[in-house]
């Protein structure tokens, strides 16, 4: 192969590479947005509902 080859071999590595990158970082941010209390709508808001309803509940049947 000749230098010229080589060298777009390389870019094609890198943009491939990069594109990929990029895509994970888009996707972990959202994951992690969707983890960050918002004021009810968020998946970190309803587990802490979740949690004190248990809560509630155990102490109910503890009460028993």
């Amino acid at each position: 192969m000749s230098p010229n080859e080589w060298a777009g071999f390389a870019a094609g590595v890198c943009a491939v590479l990069t594109s990929l990158l990029l895509g994970l970082r888009f996707l972990i941010k959202g994951w992690l947005n969707e983890l960050r209390p918002n004021g009810g709508s968020s998946m970190k808001d309803q587990l802490n509902r979740l949690e004190k309803r248990v809560d509630d509940l155990f102490a109910l049947i503890s009460k028993s």
